[in-house]
């Protein structure tokens, strides 16, 4: 079969290899329809990411047709379409128990870091039966979106976050995982939200998504601190949600915060970042972090049902599998693109 794969530092290419077979009699071999790439694949390519290896197949997110199951999945059976969690959770160890999928002590984020990914034309899913989710009815491939961001801004972000009726919420970056945020936090009818943002094309689609305000950060952190603090009375947010991952968007999130807020963290950190613990021990503020549990996404595949949640607006370029590493250039250099999301199909 044809897989993309994470060969050294730097690089990525679509390789030739052997069809997965099942491990355990609680996998699943899944045949992927769609696919596509996360910034966290980007991650990994750069040599972020130490607990994946060269050699490994990438991807951690897929829409497919069930191919073969294991003696033990109850769930699911041959020809199924399905959407592929990039959590995989064995529902019985003491995190799954708590809710903490991502730290199932056998699953977890394995798929295309641990353990070959959904980059391919086929791959392996443990814990089938509480990884994998049926796909809706007339929903199309454009549900991978679900597979991680849908999730990652809603519970990383918007639930960690405390989103709630009448809140004054800022988010920090416009990508797809912050856009993502901006959609559900609306889930919960806060009474502004403010995107921050470099790029002048992503804070107009924020704004097209249901943004109330958007602030340009490319003049620094005081310039967009200034901005909000005018357009919150002074205040700042009662819920700030970085998601980007870096130092400065950090310790710009921290300065956005009202007296009793929450600033919940999103995005991938790769170094240390200023906590100004001066300026906010006496605040009554919350620090939150998370790595996305996916335990909301059968809520969010009902909305995608009530066509009250519409996974493909994330989406602006479709590729075809062949074409993946030009995919990968397309969303790496999203600025210059207008990238989003890419959809690849096979």
């Amino acid at each position: 079969m044809k897989a993309l794969v994470y060969t050294q530092t730097g690089q990525v290419s679509l390789q030739e290899k052997p069809m997965p077979k099942l491990v355990s009699p609680t996998d699943a071999i899944i045949r992927l329809t769609q696919t596509t790439i996360c910034g966290t694949d980007l991650h990994i390519r750069k040599g972020d990411v130490a607990t994946c290896t060269p050699g490994r197949i990438l991807g951690h997110e897929g829409v497919g047709i069930v191919h073969e199951v294991g003696s033990s999945v109850t769930q699911f059976e041959k020809g199924g379409k399905v959407l592929i969690s990039c959590i995989s959770s064995c529902a019985k160890c003491e995190y799954c128990r708590r809710g903490m999928y991502s730290h199932c002590t056998t699953g977890g984020w394995a798929l295309g870091n641990t353990i070959d990914g959904t980059q391919a034309e086929y791959a392996r899913i443990p814990h089938a039966d509480c990884s994998l989710y049926p796909v809706p009815e007339g929903a199309g491939g454009e549900v991978v979106t679900l597979s991680d961001i849908f999730p990652t801004g809603l519970e990383c972000g918007v639930i960690n976050g405390k989103v709630s009726p009448g809140s004054t919420v800022a988010i920090v970056g416009t990508g797809p995982v912050g856009l993502a945020a901006l959609i559900t936090a609306q889930f919960y009818s806060p009474a502004q939200v403010i995107m921050l943002d470099m790029d002048p094309k992503r804070l107009a689609v924020a704004r097209e998504f249901g943004a109330h305000n958007t602030v340009d950060n490319s003049k620094g952190v005081e310039d967009a601190v200034k901005q909000v603090m005018d357009l919150t009375g002074g205040k700042g947010c009662d819920t700030v949600i970085e998601a980007v991952g870096i130092p400065v968007t950090f310790e710009l999130s921290q300065k956005l915060l009202a007296v009793g807020g929450t600033l919940a963290n999103v995005g991938v950190h790769g170094g240390k970042a200023d906590l100004f613990l001066d300026e906010l021990w006496a605040k009554n503020v919350s620090i939150t972090t998370r790595l996305v549990d996916t335990v909301t996404t059968p809520m969010l595949l009902k909305m995608v049902e009530a066509k009250k949640l519409l996974p493909g607006k994330l989406i602006t370029h479709k590729f075809k599998f062949h074409e993946i590493e030009k995919a990968y250039g397309t969303f790496s250099a999203a600025q210059e693109h207008g990238t989003l999301k890419v959809l690849i199909e096979m």
